[in-house]
């Protein structure tokens, strides 16, 4: 009786690459991981699994709609929807035995029960970054924020790219201005207007209470045109009265200054009112993050700064300031619109051994062994099939080099190295042809 087949497929939502985009994926990244390890950051790692009540601890919401949540005994739990909350918890749990500035970054799987749609996923990487002080956290931080995406981008290859910078205090203090007292949710909606345009976001601000004419004067306010130093002008040439207002320019001020002090050309940054940041925590800088020649991808790399990071787990006052990438949504985006480099390695392996016959095969193994104590990723192929075979495996996965080890090369004590691009074949003692793939992929790298 034969079994019943189950026929193989990922669940919507989760992505699954083959070797070759995969190795792609990683290098990308180790490029950012490097680049966060370059400005000191060092990193965490958390479960995927927390408690459920540490996941939920800010209350319910569209976060208990997303997370998934399971029992398993008595305990109540669910996977992590983000890499922040997590860092709170860590923050909190660890503070004694941390040293602060606490510097961190955080490459992991986070998991959301959205509804799955072209370009999002329900599980995917996030690539994090923060900075969390005791008590209190300079501001100049939040400028090497600015340097720090600046780096990780130009190191990914991209040149055309600008980093939006605002801060919650001039959008809070200027609706404060209007006599707005629900702001949170007047953010969200001016957070929108990149996607919704003026229309939806004057509808948005309408179903809010606001008058035609508030709301005009939001878009109004939010459009300021200029240079960063001109903006800065426009904002100060306001003379709102609200302290809040005034401390969030003279934060602003301060990053743009010190973002240029950090080398950040400034055509790849620039004050943008229209920035909001739709979650609620952040309460000074936040950054949005597009890629200038396709806009249509949308923000790769977004945060801000947080008054306290770990209000729900501790008493201690812990501001941060950070961002994140999204680096499963980046890559898919990317490949979709064909960025993507497309020589991109099959395999790691440069050398592929072969044993001519069965006999040969622990001399393969030697020559693998002396090889891989060189520095050369190498494979051996000891399947029974014939030579051709064996070649348009290597030419598959475009393996450079292949090494024949057969009668000849035993009884001379040598290997037959063949170059599979030139076809070049040549009998060599083992040291040499070592020498000579170093050499090539040297200049190859």
């Amino acid at each position: 009786m034969s079994k019943d087949i189950v026929k193989p497929a990922t669940l919507p939502g989760f992505l699954e690459l083959l070797p070759q985009d995969q190795i792609l994926f990683n290098e990308i990244k180790d490029v950012i991981r490097k680049t966060y390890e370059n400005y000191g950051f060092v990193p965490i790692e958390t479960p995927l699994i927390e408690r459920s009540e540490i996941l939920l601890a800010k209350g319910g919401g569209e976060t208990e709609k997303q997370i998934y949540r399971f029992t398993k005994g008595d305990t109540d739990m669910a996977l992590r929807f983000d890499l922040t909350v997590p860092l709170a918890r860590y923050v909190a749990q660890h503070f004694s035995e941390l040293n602060f500035p606490f510097r961190r970054y955080h490459i992991g799987k986070v998991y959301r029960g959205e509804k799955s749609q072209r370009g999002r996923f329900r599980e995917f990487y996030q690539c994090d970054v923060d900075i969390i002080g005791n008590g209190r956290l300079s501001v100049i931080y939040d400028a090497e924020i600015v340097s720090i995406i600046y780096s990780t981008f130009k190191n990914l290859g991209f040149g055309n790219f600008t980093i939006r910078i605002n801060n919650r205090k001039i959008l809070n203090g200027f609706f404060g201005s209007l006599n707005i007292e629900d702001t949170t949710e007047v953010l969200r909606a001016v957070d929108k207007l990149e996607k919704i345009g003026e229309k939806g976001v004057i509808s948005e601000l309408s179903k809010l209470g606001l008058s035609n004419d508030t709301s005009h004067e939001i878009l109004k306010f939010v459009k300021i045109k200029g240079t960063n130093e001109e903006k800065l002008a426009s904002l100060k040439a306001l003379n709102l009265t609200s302290a809040m207002f005034k401390e969030g320019i003279e934060e602003l001020e301060k990053v743009t200054e010190y973002a240029e002090a950090f080398g950040v050309p400034p055509a790849n940054y620039s004050i943008d009112l229209t920035i909001a940041r739709g979650l609620d925590y952040y309460t000074g800088t936040v950054y949005e993050t597009f890629l200038d020649d396709y806009p249509e991808i949308g923000s790769v790399c977004s945060g801000g700064r947080y008054e306290n990071l770990a209000e729900y787990y501790t008493t201690q006052k812990l501001p941060g300031v950070g961002v994140s990438i999204g680096l499963t949504r980046l890559f898919y985006q990317l490949k979709e619109a064909g960025l993507l480099k497309e020589d991109s390695p099959i395999t790691f392996t440069k050398v592929l051994v072969i044993p001519m016959e069965e006999k040969f095969n622990l001399n393969a193994i030697k020559v693998a062994n002396t090889l891989r104590a060189n520095g050369i990723v190498s494979e051996i192929h000891f399947e029974d099939v014939k030579i051709s075979k064996k070649l348009s495996y290597a030419n598959n996965l475009k393996i450079p080099y292949v090494i024949f080890i057969g009668e000849e090369e035993t009884e001379n004590n040598k290997v037959s190295l063949k170059d599979m691009k030139s076809g070049v074949q040549k009998l060599l003692e083992l040291e040499e042809a070592v020498k000579i793939i170093q050499e090539q992929l040297a200049q190859n790298s």
